[in-house]
């Protein structure tokens, strides 16, 4: 499923999304740009970094994780 919660956070557009997996549970997934770079290097997609029985918990791991990988290495 597609999931269009786009917010910004320290300087990136944070875009949780999640998808329903074969057996019914949900994949979570992340992309982040930097908002002052318009170029591919601004750009990090991550897939499958965890997986849950529904999609709001998968949405909000995601949100979560966001903000980590922003605070230790952004």
């Amino acid at each position: 499923m597609q999931n269009k919660h786009i917010h910004h956070y320290n300087g990136y557009a944070v875009q949780p999304s999640a998808h329903r997996l074969p057996d019914g549970s949900f994949s979570s997934n992340l992309l982040l740009e930097r908002a002052d770079s318009a170029r591919a290097e601004g750009r990090y997609q991550f897939y499958s970094l965890d997986y849950f029985a529904n999609e709001e918990q998968a949405l909000q791991h995601s949100a979560r994780w966001a903000r980590n990988w922003v605070d230790t290495r952004g």
